[in-house]
């Protein structure tokens, strides 16, 4: 039985996935001049490496693409526990 007719009864369920493009420090006074539109600095781009969560388990790996405006995450490898 393959992995997707074993979870076929539950495959409807939504589960939150966490993609952390970076972190950064930043002042509470810089906070507070955030407006919409706002665009905050990163120091990652497109080809870097990232973890994918789902839960607060890492699930697998992947890179930054963007394609035309757009910014994703293109899965590379999944975290496989031994």
């Amino acid at each position: 039985m393959t992995p997707q007719e074993q979870i076929a009864p539950i495959a409807d369920v939504r589960i939150e996935v966490e993609v952390q493009l970076d972190q950064r420090w930043m002042k509470l006074s810089e906070i507070l001049e955030l407006d919409e539109g706002s665009i905050l600095e990163m120091r990652r781009s497109a080809g870097e490496n990232i973890d994918i969560y789902v839960g607060s388990k890492l699930l697998a790996f992947g890179e930054i693409v963007i394609i035309e405006n757009i910014m994703g995450v293109r899965i590379t490898d999944f975290n496989v526990e031994r």
